[in-house]
């Protein structure tokens, strides 16, 4: 397909049908059911350490549990090459992972952080693996199923249910974590992962573009082979660097997020009552904004603007640092205010981000490449967030914010070269 087809073949799936369609729900459910873990071991989980006195640094470190996330491409082409009888290739391994997913995040709450937190490393590193796992499969099941004219705008719908999930453990989970036990709260917490289920359930297998790899070397080599002879090692060196850049700041500047809003004074309750007025809204408007955007300017100018934005939200952070919320009689407010900067400008980012790696994949290496591009789009989250504690305490609130905001301009500075701003590139890659 030429790009003129492409671009021509767009205007007839404008409207309001081309965003409110079964492609979209379907990026809905498996956005939230693809985040949802996600969330919980970085907001809810540092929420529960912080409540029962564990140590900062000791919660900045919990990062590393994300470790299965910067190398899942390491199993991915297994995912490509074997499958389960009846569900098919996708649907087999999303059904698989959802399922044991549900089982260990209600697992969790049996343990105690003080008495048994090694078991709680543990369990944690298993939710990080098999929600890694899933990603895997819900990525590859997302590119396939969505046409070229709808990944912009499909991307923009996932993403932001993916971030809307944070309001089970970021918000609902808290709430009843001042009510009940911590037991019940992740048993809760776990059953959220049910409308994945069903949609997986629901759902049929994606289009597959050409044959299946017959073996491990055609599902290993040729998906690396195809990404860095399509433009060379430089331009291939250039796309991962920025991949690994992009996120970098506002990564960092929301790992410890609910352990800043507790130590400016708020209670779990405040907190989640905040989020889920404030980041809901917030994160619907994004969504809706972020699906018309990029299917009307494109990928390019999504990742200028929005990037733009999110680097502004993190000095909504510098500035509550800043203030001391906990003596100000808008504390409240201001929390709300930067909440719902965070969940706009951040989902804003993270829909125009996604959609650059969908259209950078190769369709019939889908889950490799993608599990590659967002293997090393991890990295941040996984191994800087693991010292944000420290610098943290070295630093103190403010300054860490500050810190954060400069990492986000190189990424910034790379768009020129990565997607030029006048330049409109339709499709996946050739």
């Amino acid at each position: 397909m030429n790009e003129a087809t492409q671009a021509g073949a767009t205007p007839a799936k404008t409207g309001w049908r081309h965003y409110f369609n079964r492609q979209m729900l379907i990026c809905v459910s498996l956005g939230f059911s693809s985040g949802l873990p996600l969330f919980i071991l970085y907001n809810l989980l540092s929420a529960w350490l912080k409540s029962e006195s564990v140590d900062l640094k000791a919660i900045g470190l919990f990062a590393l549990v994300g470790f299965p996330y910067t190398w899942k491409f390491v199993w991915s082409p297994l995912m490509d090459r074997f499958h389960f009888p009846l569900l098919g290739r996708r649907r087999g391994w999303m059904l698989i992972t959802q399922l044991l997913l549900l089982g260990a995040i209600g697992a969790m709450g049996f343990f105690s952080p003080r008495e048994n937190l090694t078991a709680i490393v543990v369990l944690c590193g298993a939710v990080a693996f098999l929600s890694a796992s899933q990603d895997i499969v819900i990525d590859a099941y997302r590119r396939e199923m969505l046409s070229d004219a709808q990944q912009g705008s499909g991307t923009a719908v996932f993403v932001n249910a993916y971030k809307l999930s944070t309001l089970v453990p970021g918000s609902l989970s808290l709430i009843l974590s001042d009510m009940m036990s911590w037991q019940a709260v992740f048993a809760i917490t776990a059953l959220f992962m049910l409308p994945g289920v069903f949609t997986t359930l629901l759902i049929g297998e994606p289009k597959i573009y050409g044959a299946p790899p017959k073996n491990l070397r055609e599902a290993v080599v040729l998906p690396f082979q195809e990404f860095i002879r399509r433009s060379g090692w430089s331009h291939a060196l250039l796309v991962l660097a920025f991949i690994f850049l992009y996120k970098l700041g506002d990564s960092m500047a929301t790992a410890l997020a609910t352990p800043f809003y507790i130590d400016l004074g708020f209670s779990r309750t405040q907190i989640g009552l905040v989020a889920k007025n404030a980041g809901l809204w917030a994160s619907f408007a994004g969504g809706i904004l972020g699906a018309v955007w990029l299917e009307k300017t494109g990928v390019n100018r999504g990742l200028w603007i929005f990037g733009v934005l999110q680097a502004i939200a993190i000095l909504g952070f510098a500035a509550l640092a800043k203030t001391g919320v906990s003596t100000n009689e808008h504390a409240t407010l201001m929390l709300g205010g930067v909440i719902g900067l965070e969940a706009f400008a951040v989902g804003l980012g993270t829909a125009a981000f996604t959609a650059y790696i969908a259209t950078t994949t190769d369709p019939r290496y889908t889950a490799t490449q993608y599990a590659l591009f967002t293997s090393l789009a991890a990295v941040p989250r996984t191994f800087f967030n693991a010292v944000t504690g420290y610098i943290v305490a070295e630093t103190g609130w403010f300054s860490f914010f500050l810190i954060c905001f400069v990492l986000a301009i190189p990424g910034m500075l790379m768009l020129p070269k990565i997607a030029p701003w006048n330049v409109v590139k339709p499709g996946r890659p050739s």
